[in-house]
């Protein structure tokens, strides 16, 4: 007989965010995500009943599950990113629940970074708005590779097909305008529960699967053999015991694609030219592995390999560079100007850096481009271009979000200044260098 922990083992991860306007419904659908499908614990429950009767509400308000912060409950928004994790016996689940509010979009960011799907609510009444087309456009910037629009408060438009069937064919055309090509759109209702976890019994024109069962079964991942092999070297294992004397291994997680022994790698960006001798995952000798994988790596000749290189499959990576294109979102306070001096965090790679020019900044509403030369303030997308100390091999973020993003840090205190994605998804880009003097900090 199987365990749970042996049956979630088995089962598939999807990581998925969730994005809509200020009052679209967003706790109230992931609570109602949550309750329904037996994911919320007692005492939990007990509280939300708790805190909505002394509201003097009816029935528990299932936002509350996920509004946990105090201002979030008082003011009836969400302001931080919640993530909720739960399981079903077909596949386990990490959830962010991200702000709607514009001044928030940072965060929206930080949630849906990682995210294999985008759940984007939109309120059956307005339609679609302009924090609607904000996020779809965040979405297509990270690359998110599947959308799903939740027409929700369908209850309060009479269940109406006309009033879906024209905001999902206006937000297929705009998502499509961004390249977004694989968009489910699902009539609901949170509040009520349609098409949430049970199919709804008051919309039977929509012959689709709910929320839940789509969710369940939705394409994760990629094939990793189809991509290239890219292992960003964690730490050196040198143990020099009488039983080990020579070992010498190089620990970390595979970003992408396979590794087996044998295969010819580059270690970059040095260009040094080698095979793998052999691969230990968890203590045990194994002839491949694959992303993501956390492994130790053995290589068959002794060269200088240390934390921050990449190791990559030999003929499969462009040439390290020091001159980077990208777009960046900025996530603090402090505006980002031209001639700022940052550290970039690639990988397991940190080195300095210089801004030499913002290009332009991106209206994310209309996709307009505007002057950059003011600089961008917090939440704010645009093309930039730096200058890094030591070179770099970045992949285009487009073919590999894990080797094509980056952080940018201040150097002074090492907060977070931005989000960075190696090359230009909204168009090429036609940036002028900016005349810094780099010699102080490169």
């Amino acid at each position: 007989m199987t365990t749970t922990t042996e049956q979630l083992s088995a089962t598939t991860l999807l990581r998925f965010a969730t994005a809509g306007s200020v009052d679209d419904g967003k706790s109230t659908l992931v609570g109602r995500l949550l309750h329904d499908s037996k994911s919320v614990l007692e005492d939990q429950l007990e509280a939300v009943e708790r805190v909505s009767a002394d509201r003097g509400q009816d029935a528990p308000d299932l936002a509350l599950l996920t509004d946990g912060l105090r201002a979030e409950r008082e003011q009836g928004i969400t302001i931080d990113v919640a993530y909720r994790y739960f399981a079903t016996a077909r596949r386990r689940f990490i959830l962010a629940d991200t702000p709607g509010h514009v001044q928030y979009t940072r965060n929206m960011v930080t949630g849906a970074s990682t995210a294999d799907l985008a759940v984007v609510l939109v309120d059956a009444r307005n339609g679609m708005v302009e924090q609607t087309r904000r996020h779809t456009a965040v979405a297509a910037l990270l690359r998110v590779p599947h959308v799903v629009l939740a027409v929700n408060k369908m209850d309060l438009v009479g269940y109406k097909e006309c009033v879906f069937a024209e905001i999902a064919e206006e937000f297929t055309s705009y998502a499509a305008t961004l390249g977004i090509k694989n968009v489910v759109a699902i009539p609901l209702s949170a509040l009520a529960g349609d098409n949430v976890v049970e199919p709804s019994a008051t919309m039977d024109w929509y012959g689709g699967r709910t929320l839940l069962e789509h969710l369940e079964t939705v394409p994760v991942g990629s094939d990793p053999r189809e991509e290239p092999a890219r292992f960003p070297v964690q730490y050196v294992i040198r143990p020099q015991t009488a039983d080990h004397p020579d070992y010498r291994g190089y620990a970390g997680q595979i970003a992408s694609g396979v590794l087996r022994v044998g295969d010819a790698v580059t270690i970059l960006p040095s260009g040094h030219t080698t095979a793998v001798a052999g691969i230990d995952a968890l203590g045990t000798q194994t002839d491949v592995a694959w992303a993501p994988q956390s492994v130790t790596v053995r290589l068959t000749e002794d060269i200088d390999v240390s934390r921050g290189d990449l190791i990559a499959a030999t003929g499969t990576a462009g040439a390290p560079t020091t001159d980077i294109e990208a777009s960046v979102c900025h996530l603090n306070e402090r505006p980002l100007h031209v001639g700022a001096k940052v550290l970039l965090k690639h990988t397991t790679r940190t080195v300095r850096a210089l801004v030499k020019d913002i290009s332009y900044r991106i209206d994310i509403s209309t996709l307009e481009r505007r002057p950059g030369a003011e600089g961008l303030q917090v939440n704010d997308i645009g093309h930039v271009v730096l200058r890094t100390a030591e070179p770099l091999a970045l992949d285009p973020y487009a073919d590999n979000r894990r080797t094509g993003s980056f952080l940018l840090i201040d150097p002074a205190d090492g907060t977070t200044l931005a989000a960075g994605m190696a090359g230009e998804p909204f168009g090429t880009a036609r940036p002028t260098a900016a005349e810094i003097n780099e010699e102080d900090w490169l």
